[in-house]
């Protein structure tokens, strides 16, 4: 009887992250989902940040005054009989490695990519850590509301760059520069947005069926119909019909065009995540493949975040449900402290706000506090030793050396600076020659985030400055004696992480080079299981 509960529980749930390029129009896609879930009431929330509305996945001061989103932001929407869990991710260039844990707690991905700019930087390392998982992906092409590039070559782009075959769903209407609609390849069925409607002896038409539909000529001229047509079969014949095993496999992504801001296109995109998209299966652990319809409860910490309630100074510990039933009062076994507790608050979110639940299913991201002992890459179970794969840290782009106005606040600022860490917003060295804090980030604005934070948080002034670090490698050897070598030769170049873990802080590519061909029997690792 329970297995079956749970088991019509996870049929109804998609569990996914949008993610894009910055300025690719995933938050107004997130807000379009927002309403047809009847969480906002309004449309038109996202605005200029002087207007003082803000897309309700947009909570964090930070990202209310900068117009950005800073941290992902877990929304849970109701629709019918279905519960979708969205990830709503950084979409500012700097703030990836948040985005690439994420991906660790969903099924499948939404890439929005802008029509006028095609597959961008941050889109292929997106698409590169995707890949990693064997993520589905669904593709929304956006903003053709506007001037784009050639659909075509933009598809062949796509394939170019995803390395995986291409699907067009639906295919856009363009006529004298204009955006009409879309033709739906596989209902073959034309869409047309409320601006462009059909008239026809004093009736209205917003869907017209069928590719030969004489209704057609009411709108366009016949030339651009048969010219219409012929593409339509040019597109068909270069590009792979949609099939489903393929698409879960991750080696085929269904394409959908559209334009958010004008709601068009949004619809059809809904459905096939409905339809199509995969419910929560199963998470592969360090013992076993752990399997989403299994009794038992287990579910790992992805995410961390300090300070949602700044009253409070209150820590919440976000926890992807892999397997079984979260019950209300349930004893929860923590693997890695081997403790057991009984978590008296437990809640899901929309965005900063949460709320209490009795009962969470696999597939749900659920959230309890933390008092300090809870940390990304952490399992919990029902008794069950076990550890899932794949969530990592990556080796940072920029470095920072910290300083303080006031040296005798160290202390409170080596404690905020972990708390920050643990929420994975940024990297924390410890050089193991004089202790001197240097931070790890994506991007520059994210060094500016966490200053800013620090100042209203905390109440730390702090200034950072640049320092002469290319990257860093974590360092592993099943041969003590040679690490042991190592760290008396390149004392002044090794450190440790927030877990102590030993790393290498090369000054140039050269240099790392050259110590990788020194030491073959050390291994220089560029990510890090948590």
């Amino acid at each position: 009887m329970i297995k079956n509960v749970i088991c019509s529980s996870i049929s109804e749930r998609r569990t996914f992250a949008i993610i894009s390029h910055p300025d690719a129009g995933k938050s107004t896609l997130t807000e379009k989902f927002l309403f047809l879930g009847n969480i906002i009431r309004q449309e038109g929330m996202v605005k200029a940040k002087r207007s003082k509305k803000y897309i309700k996945s947009d909570w964090m001061e930070s990202e209310k005054k900068r117009g950005i989103s800073v941290t992902t932001s877990v929304i849970q929407i109701p629709y019918h009989k279905y519960l979708i869990n969205l990830l709503d991710t950084p979409g500012h260039e700097d703030f990836s490695e948040d985005t690439y844990r994420v991906l660790t707690a969903v099924d499948f991905c939404l890439i929005v990519i802008d029509a006028a700019k095609g597959v961008e930087e941050r889109t292929k390392k997106l698409i590169s850590i995707t890949k990693m998982h064997n993520i589905p992906i669904i593709t929304f092409v956006n903003k053709l509301d506007r001037s784009s590039l050639n659909f075509t070559k933009l598809l062949d782009q796509l394939e170019i760059e995803f390395n995986m075959v291409c699907s067009p769903i639906t295919w856009p209407i363009n006529h004298k520069y204009m955006f009409y609609g879309v033709y739906h390849m596989l209902e073959d069925v034309f869409y047309f947005n409320s601006e462009k409607s059909i008239c026809n002896n004093s009736n209205v038409f917003n869907v017209v069926y069928g590719l030969n539909n004489v209704l057609l000529k009411n709108i366009f001229d016949v030339e651009f119909i048969a010219k219409f047509r012929e593409e339509i079969e040019l597109v068909r014949l270069i590009y792979k019909s949609f099939d489903c095993s393929s698409f879960l496999k991750g080696s085929l992504t269904p394409v959908f065009f559209g334009s958010a801001l004008k709601n068009f296109g949004i619809d059809h995109l809904f459905k096939s995540i409905l339809h199509w998209a995969p419910p929560p299966t199963f998470k592969i652990s360090h013992t076993r493949k752990v399997k989403s319809y299994e009794k038992k409860f287990s579910g790992f910490v992805f995410k961390i975040q300090a300070n949602m309630d700044l009253k409070h100074r209150d820590r919440i510990a976000f926890i992807r449900i892999v397997s079984g039933k979260y019950k209300k009062g349930m004893k929860l076994y923590h693997v890695r402290t081997k403790k057991y507790s009984i978590k008296t608050e437990v809640f899901s979110f929309i965005a900063g706000e949460r709320f209490l639940i009795n009962n969470a299913y696999p597939g749900d991201i659920i959230g309890f506090h933390n008092h300090n002992n809870i940390k990304i890459g952490d399992t919990f179970t029902e008794g069950e030793e076990l550890k899932f794969f794949g969530i990592s840290k990556f080796a940072p782009d920029i470095f920072r050396f910290i300083s303080l106005d006031n040296p005798l606040q160290y202390k409170k600022l080596l404690k905020g600076l972990i708390q920050l860490a643990e929420e994975g917003a940024i990297q924390i060295f410890r050089s193991i020659t004089n202790n001197k804090l240097i931070l790890g980030a994506i991007g520059k604005l994210q060094f500016d985030i966490i200053m800013e934070r620090l100042k209203i948080e905390y109440n730390i002034y702090a200034i950072y400055n640049a320092i002469n670090i290319f990257t860093v490698r974590w360092i592993k050897s099943k041969n003590n004696d040679k690490i042991v070598d190592f760290k008396e030769k390149y004392s002044v170049n090794l450190a440790v992480d927030i877990d102590n873990n030993l790393v290498y802080l090369a000054p140039t590519s050269i240099n790392l080079n050259l110590i990788i061909s020194r030491y073959p029997d050390i291994i220089f690792c560029n990510t890090c299981e948590y």
